[in-house]
């Protein structure tokens, strides 16, 4: 996938854990996990609102973009 999440790298940085984040922005720890992971399909706004402003970032420094392979040849067509 060409998004990346760099949400572990801002959680080292604010010195805060994953359960605590989960708790702070009200998602749950699951799909806080998952997300983490890069193994979500999409995240609703109000929820990078509410992560952004707990962790005093930009959505910018949570994602980011990386094009893969496929990425190329599709716009390429």
């Amino acid at each position: 996938m060409a998004i990346k999440v760099n949400l572990d790298l801002l959680l080292v940085q604010r010195k805060t854990s994953l359960t605590q984040l989960a708790e702070e922005v009200g998602i749950t720890l699951s799909y806080m996990s998952l997300l983490k992971a890069g193994k979500v399909r999409g995240i609703r706004f109000n929820g990078l609102n509410a992560i952004c402003r707990t962790l005093d970032c930009k959505p910018g420094d949570i994602l980011d973009y990386e094009p893969d392979a496929g990425d190329a040849e599709a716009t390429e067509r």
